[in-house]
């Protein structure tokens, strides 16, 4: 079964951080509602106190990426999520090593 990643940008500019939000298995599209549903509860238009953000926006980059950001009273917070599949792991028998198949030298 192919396993999946939302990959989890955050920051402002060059001092962006990329994480693995979250490990998935499943087909495609379990995958991506998965990532959907992180993309709509991501700073959520109203705080946990209830009040609602000032502007809360989502960006379709690609069908498999979303960018979100929220404008509050004293700052903006931005995250970009990516779905990505899992290609290669040399821990799993079912998967290559690499990208490429076999490293020249090795």
């Amino acid at each position: 079964m192919p396993r999946w990643a939302v990959l989890q940008a955050e920051g402002q500019a060059e001092a962006f951080r990329y994480t693995v939000h979250r490990e998935l298995e499943g087909t495609e599209a379990e995958a991506l509602a998965a990532m959907l549903h992180i993309v709509n509860t991501f700073k959520e238009a109203f705080t946990s106190a209830g009040r609602q953000r000032q502007r809360r926006r989502v960006f379709r980059v690609s069908e498999r990426s979303y960018f979100v950001r929220v404008e509050n009273r004293m700052s903006n917070e931005e995250a970009h999520f990516t779905l990505a599949e899992l290609i290669a792991d040399t821990h799993d028998d079912d998967l290559p090593d690499t990208v490429g198949g076999l490293v020249e030298g090795s």
